[in-house]
């Protein structure tokens, strides 16, 4: 019979969430889902000091934003709750006794000072072992005495851990290069090295998929699950983000990149569903009949997800691409969604003549993010300040000579149109032209400077024409040409 894939995604509620924190969920979420298994969500908070009010909301939100449907988690329940880590705190304790006993662990009474005296001397900063083969009497006594106590990890000190990996492969460590890390704190807290190995096996955890920066720690981790008499997980490290640096080297994703957090890119305007497709390509790799695929919804991807086609080499998160891809994704929304996912961004004080659905209309597929709405729309709001010299234009053959000309006619023509649309008034100026001789860009990109002061609008005249209404295009063609005056 056929094991259950589970697998889960373990964040500590410390600040935002890091597109490789996302990308973690993402190839978690996709491990268990492509194998029809279970996803869960546990937040780690034992790290009291580095709590961040509000932060679990945050990693809930990004989840339901991007559709990582969790099948046990806060908020859901499942059998193996609870899933915040303080709340399951009295678990873990008979576990690191059972280890003690066993003599896979001890107790460790080295004061604060000592331990940041032993730091400043030490050039590795590691502990020293003091605790390590305390006479049992002594041990007792201090128990006995109350005085305060950690639980650390005995590592072998001879020999070597190795453990497998499904993306890095076979993994060797020689324990001489392991610190007696602590699994209890003195807070009665577990470390996180303790507690999610504890929490991954009573909560039937197949594969853990993380970041590689945890390949370095992953033996420690084995070496608890071998002496709990436990099955080790399949291990999946994933490769590191990197972003490019300004002299087109690449280092680790920061900020100094760029907005690097699932809410910073949502609140300058990119899709949740864009992100997640372009961070799943971000070390993986469809198979061959799905090479030249680059759009992929959240089904599709559960489908074709391997952790066979995830790289062992750091991929590079561009920012360009990921505008491309998030521009594409806004032109593929219907009409009714974008005009919803826009309005959060929209400035709400349009003038009352501005044909909204019209101006969004065109917008629509203008967009490279969302947060880009006003500033496409200033045209519509008041033309820019211009002189007459933004009228001259060598392709349409407007020069200082004709262009008073030229936009005098477009004036004449807007004067007896009778239907206000694009459409009708585009063959206005088509008709026009011909009967003077000349391109109706001429017509139209004279009138198109007189309505915006700009020679690039989201738009052609005609259209800016029909947004901002018929009294509207008459003042400020009358403005246009009373700059020649």
């Amino acid at each position: 019979m056929n094991q259950t894939v589970v697998t889960r995604f373990a964040p500590s509620p410390t600040g935002y969430m890091h597109i490789g924190n996302l990308r973690t969920a993402l190839y978690s979420y996709l491990t268990a889902k492509h194998a029809g298994g279970k996803f869960i969500l546990r937040i780690e908070d034992t790290d009291r000091e580095r709590l961040v009010e509000g932060a679990t909301d945050v990693i809930l939100s990004t989840l339901e934003m991007t559709g990582l449907s969790y099948d046990e988690g806060p908020g859901v329940g499942g059998e193996h709750g609870p899933y915040i880590q303080s709340e399951r705190k009295d678990i873990y304790p008979k576990y690191a006794e059972q280890l003690v006993k066993s003599g896979h662990a001890y107790y460790c009474f080295c004061s604060k000072e000592r331990l940041e005296q032993l730091h400043e001397e030490e050039a590795n900063g590691g502990y020293d072992r003091h605790c390590r083969n305390l006479p049992a009497e002594e041990v007792a006594r201090n128990l006995a005495a109350g005085i305060p106590y950690v639980i650390r990890q005995k590592m072998p000190t001879e020999g070597t851990v190795t453990y497998h990996d499904a993306v890095f492969g076979e993994i060797s460590c020689e324990c001489k290069e392991l610190q007696d890390q602590i699994l209890m704190k003195a807070d009665g807290y577990p470390t996180y090295n303790f507690a999610h190995v504890i929490d991954d096996h009573l909560m039937g955890v197949t594969h853990v998929v993380r970041g590689s920066e945890y390949i370095t720690s992953t033996p420690k981790y084995a070496l608890l699950y071998d002496a709990l008499g436990w099955e080790r997980p399949t291990y999946v490290h994933l490769p590191l983000l990197m972003g490019k640096n300004p002299d087109g080297t690449v280092s680790k994703l920061s900020k100094r990149h760029g907005a690097v957090s699932f809410q910073d890119l949502v609140k300058d305007g990119y899709l949740p569903e864009a992100i997640i497709n372009y961070i799943a390509l971000l070390g993986w790799n469809p198979k061959k009949e799905l090479a030249e695929q680059e759009f992929f919804t959240l089904d599709e991807l559960k489908a074709a997800f391997s952790i066979e086609g995830v790289n062992k080499s750091p991929a590079v998160f561009d920012f360009d691409k990921m505008l491309w891809f998030n521009g594409e994704y806004i032109r593929r929304l219907s009409f009714e969604d974008f005009t919803e996912r826009v309005k959060p961004f929209l400035r709400t004080d349009l003038p009352a003549n501005i044909d909204r659905t019209l101006m969004l209309s065109l917008l629509h597929g203008r967009l490279a993010k969302l947060s880009e709405i006003n500033d496409k729309i200033a045209c519509f709001i008041e033309p820019c300040e211009y002189g007459t010299e933004l009228f001259l234009n060598k392709k349409n053959k407007v020069t200082a000579e004709n262009a008073l000309p030229l936009l005098q006619s477009a004036y004449d023509i807007l004067l007896g149109a009778t239907e206000w649309t694009s459409d009708a008034l585009f063959a206005l100026f088509s008709a026009k032209a011909e009967e003077l001789g000349v391109k109706s860009g001429a017509l139209l990109w004279c009138a198109r400077i007189a309505l915006s002061g700009m020679t690039v609008t989201p738009g052609g005249a005609t259209e800016i024409m029909a947004v901002i209404g018929r009294e509207e295009t008459m003042r400020r063609m009358e403005g246009g040409l009373a700059k020649f005056a």
